[in-house]
């Protein structure tokens, strides 16, 4: 963003009355634990201004749901989008490929309602517990192969290779590609926050060379149907429903690998890590996993994957009690509207089975609500269960390394060393 719309904005946040206030998402204290400044934000500035992005942020729960029901005044455009422009060189790269189309997440009603009436049938509860056995069977199988060894870098050994395999499967993807496709999804997140410019353009050539990857394997489906993602999505119908484009279905496999992959894999490693610390309920879930499904749902609203994602106002608008200009660019902060004490008393405590536990933000809400939420929580239940009854004495690696991933608003760890007690 150039220096005079930026400064424009910031006068334009001082005159609508919003607070300033110090907020420092990439920054190593907040990247170590946003949760303080969080607190801060609750008691001070519910809703401020972030002149570093040109972002009005919003922490509170009810402040969010009311964006989250209202897609008349607070758009879904750009709502992954921290808000930078893209430069010619990247815009130069993206031409290569098949285009960035505008499809679930970043979409209002009612061409938001038609991607997901094309697309709703592949993520019902009924296809998706379906697949629970195989997932069992991959995470056994990522157990097997590292148990005897006494320790390991739980993200990289499983966190990671879970829902990634999931994903690549429900898209047919080959095994052998697994490798190409984890860098994929990398990049294509990178892309949600600010970067170099030669960064930018290295992850638009990754995007582009994606997108002619999945297109080669969309005619292949074309002239041999089979039981896949691709096949569902060149065959959705619904009746007055214009079908998917290529253009859209691609931005759609787009959507799906990162949301397939990525927020699992740092759902998993969140769980281990805050569950080193209660060894004896880690235990407990062993012998008894109808724990299980609560406990996910605290971790996921403790520790969201998703932080946070953006909407932009299409009128003025109060929120918080603070005036907001159109146009402003908005960050919901997920992670702060589930550490509200008036929504979740005690925020800062690990509470499974919390009344309303699953009533959190780490899906969203209203019409943009994770379409893969079901997947997700199956494969968090699955990992968790088959976790702690393999590997019930786990412990930190004294001699590993634990590192969370440096994003604007995705949180996970991408190292997490621990050890056990080697054997079955």
């Amino acid at each position: 963003m150039a220096q005079d719309e930026k400064d424009a904005r910031t006068a334009e946040a001082e005159r609508a009355g919003i607070p300033p206030f110090e907020y420092a998402p990439m920054g190593p204290e907040q990247l170590r634990d946003p949760y303080p400044t969080i607190a801060r934000a609750h008691r001070e500035a519910p809703v401020f201004f972030n002149p570093d992005f040109s972002l009005w942020v919003v922490t509170r729960y009810e402040d969010i749901w009311t964006v989250l029901k209202d897609s008349d005044r607070f758009t879904s455009s750009a709502s992954t989008s921290v808000g930078t422009e893209v430069p010619e060189e990247v815009k130069a790269v993206l031409a290569e490929g098949f285009g960035e189309v505008d499809t679930l997440v970043t979409n209002d009603p009612p061409a938001h309602t038609r991607f997901r009436s094309l697309v709703n049938k592949a993520f019902t509860p009924r296809r998706v517990l379906g697949r629970e056995d195989h997932v069992r069977e991959i995470a056994n199988g990522l157990i097997d192969a590292v148990i005897d060894a006494g320790r390991a870098d739980i993200v990289s050994a499983f966190a990671v290779p879970l829902p990634l395999t999931v994903i690549a499967e429900i898209l047919g993807v080959p095994t052998a590609d697994m490798a190409k496709f984890k860098a994929w999804s990398d990049d294509i997140t990178a892309r949600l926050m600010p970067l170099p410019i030669e960064r930018q353009v290295e992850c638009a050539r990754s995007l582009v060379d994606f997108q002619h990857y999945m297109n080669a394997m969309l005619e292949e489906r074309a002239e041999s149907p089979q039981d896949d993602m691709l096949t569902d999505l060149l065959g959705a119908r619904a009746e007055g429903v214009e079908p998917l484009t290529r253009g859209e279905m691609l931005n759609m496999l787009q959507l799906m690998l990162v949301a397939g992959n990525e927020t699992t894999t740092s759902l998993i490693g969140s769980m281990v890590a805050i569950y080193l610390d209660r060894p004896e309920e880690w235990r407990a879930i062993g012998a008894d996993p109808s724990l299980a499904p609560a406990a996910v749902e605290e971790v996921l609203r403790m520790e969201s994957p998703v932080q946070g994602l953006f909407r932009s106002t299409t009128e003025e608008v109060e929120l918080g009690g603070v005036r907001l200009p159109k146009g402003a660019h908005i960050q919901l902060l997920y992670g702060g509207g589930n550490r509200d004490a008036s929504e979740f008393p005690n925020p800062g405590e690990f509470l499974p089975g919390r009344p309303n536990g699953a009533s959190h933000l780490a899906f969203g809400g209203g019409v943009h609500f994770c379409l893969g939420a079901a997947l997700a929580r199956l494969e968090g239940r699955v990992a968790l269960e088959t976790l702690t009854q393999r590997l019930p004495h786990i412990r930190r690696d004294p001699d590993g390394a634990a590192a969370l991933r440096p994003h604007f608003f995705l949180r996970g760890y991408e190292q997490l060393e621990i050890a056990w007690g080697a054997g079955r």
